[in-house]
């Protein structure tokens, strides 16, 4: 085997669970050029897997929005020119969705996907040529290494490994700080904003200073609306994934919802709580290998003792 792309579009979350199938399929085949469909966003936090030989990014949700534009279609053309560009041994669709097994149809080599029982939307499986089952309420970074050692003949092991050199990304930092991570794109998963004050209030005498990034301009004014109740808070400026990722890798803990840069936060090692209220943490929970603690649930919000609490339990 030599030549394996892997079609992993979005979102952050979905995109961070599928990289340790991909330090996996490294393992197991060093000598394989591993390549990466992912949304243009997500590319320069996929560049800095270790794995990763080639990025091709695709822009589906801007596209869309601007299918009447002729530059949109040259950009497509562009996009298929570049899947097209050379053959693959295997082409592994873990995302599962129609969209995505088009681009698999569009590439060429034999098309890996998840069967009928086990893919998010059904039609996607017919554009397979082989189809995998597997369970649907395994965790999504368990079911991401099932595929995609199904697909290239290995088992996943134990380890997990995300790809990403926290030590290499943090560098040194002036003073200590930790990140409030707020935004999410789903309303039922956020926690009241009233909370996110009081927590940092509790936090205000462990000598730290408290950044909150945002990512859309309804969540900048809550970050600053947060910022300017705290004492010593800050609202860094938007950032490239990358440069995001140095950012949460150098900080000494992380509180989130159920984010996509929570789960960046686990999958860098960084001492985190997970605050869970619309959804389910056995099924999009983060995992990695540094100190982590989960609150709260589907319908079972916690409150900002339980929250202050847990990063107690798993602080040094």
């Amino acid at each position: 085997m030599s030549d394996v792309l892997f079609i992993k579009t979005s979102s952050l979350g979905d995109v961070i669970h599928h990289m340790p199938a991909v330090t996996e399929a490294r393992r197991n085949h060093p000598q394989a050029r591993l390549s990466w469909v992912v949304e243009e966003a997500f590319a320069p936090l996929v560049r800095l897997h270790a794995a990763v030989d080639a990025v091709i990014p695709v822009d589906s949700r801007r596209w869309r929005r601007r299918l009447h534009r002729s530059a949109t279609w040259r950009e497509l053309k562009d996009f298929v020119v570049a899947l097209r560009a050379q053959s693959y041994d295997e082409i592994v669709d873990s995302q599962g969705l129609l969209r995505t097994a088009v681009m698999a149809k569009l590439a060429r080599g034999r098309r890996h996907g998840y069967d009928m029982l086990s893919v998010r939307e059904p039609p996607a499986s017919w554009l397979y040529d082989v189809r995998h089952q597997v369970d649907q309420g395994l965790h999504a970074i368990a079911r991401n290494r099932l595929l995609t050692g199904l697909a290239l003949g290995h088992k996943p092991d134990s380890s997990l490994d995300f790809g990403l050199d926290c030590a290499r990304l943090a560098g040194p930092a002036d003073a200590p700080y930790g990140i409030l991570l707020h935004a999410t794109a789903r309303r039922a998963k956020e926690w009241p904003e009233q909370s996110w004050v009081e927590a940092g209030e509790m936090l205000s005498d462990r000598g730290v200073e408290l950044l909150l990034p945002w990512g859309t301009g309804l969540e900048r004014d809550r970050s600053l609306r947060i910022a300017a109740a705290l004492g010593r808070a800050r609202v860094p400026d938007r950032a490239p994934l990358d440069a995001v990722a140095r950012l949460i890798a150098g900080a000494s803990f992380v509180i989130g919802v159920d984010t996509g840069l929570l789960h960046l936060a686990a999958a860098l090692g960084v001492r985190l709580v997970g605050i869970f209220v619309g959804s389910e943490p056995g099924l999009t929970g983060p995992q990695g290998v540094g100190r982590i603690a989960v609150v709260g649930g589907k319908a079972a919000t916690p409150t900002v003792r339980d929250v202050v609490t847990a990063l107690e339990r798993i602080s040094p």
